[in-house]
């Protein structure tokens, strides 16, 4: 999905939205398969008619996720205008500004939206690698080889998010939109 940063000749309308791939649904493997995975929910997310309200995004240093790309960035800004809220968790944030320098700007811009959480106690292996949503839900059970499920089947939804609520219980504000300097 791309948008133009300005309208061409005074026209102020939006181009087309491109066709979304559907979702995937059940098992997927490899890190371009949960990165393309990654990409089509967020493009979901931002159509706005998909009910997409809430986004749970969990890793345990988002480096491997495709946060930084153009697409994924202007996907999020698409969702921040009627999305309510997009929740962070990771163990730590240390390497997402240098990895994901146009992510780190969009939080900024969208910071009201935007809750970032830490759990730097956590061991990498056991912070959940999950983007969650109402609809539907990514979790990436093997973060090295990058095994994922997916899909929309409501009693895994739950359990997924029952289980991100105890690790965002047991985390600490992190990842500031700002950093005051003295």
């Amino acid at each position: 999905m791309q948008m133009p940063d300005h309208p061409r000749n005074g026209d102020s309308t939006p181009p087309p939205l491109m066709p979304m791939a559907p979702l995937p649904q059940g098992r997927l493997q490899g890190r371009k398969a949960f990165r393309q995975a990654v990409r089509d929910a967020l493009c979901h997310a931002a159509s706005g008619a998909t009910g997409w309200r809430e986004i749970i995004l969990s890793d345990a240093s988002f480096a491997d996720w495709p946060l930084g790309e153009r697409s994924v960035v202007e996907a999020l800004h698409a969702w921040a205008r009627h999305g309510q809220r997009l929740t962070l968790l990771a163990r730590r944030y240390d390497d997402v500004p240098r990895l994901h320098p146009r992510f780190v700007q969009w939080r900024r811009t969208w910071s009201h939206k935007v809750e970032a959480r830490a759990c730097p106690a956590a061991d990498a292996g056991d912070l959940p690698s999950v983007l969650w949503a109402a609809p539907w839900a990514l979790h990436r059970l093997n973060p090295l080889h990058s095994l994922c499920i997916s899909g929309s089947e409501a009693e895994r939804r739950a359990l997924l998010r029952e289980e991100l609520d105890g690790w965002l219980a047991r985390s600490t504000p992190g990842f500031a939109a700002t950093t005051l300097g003295l």
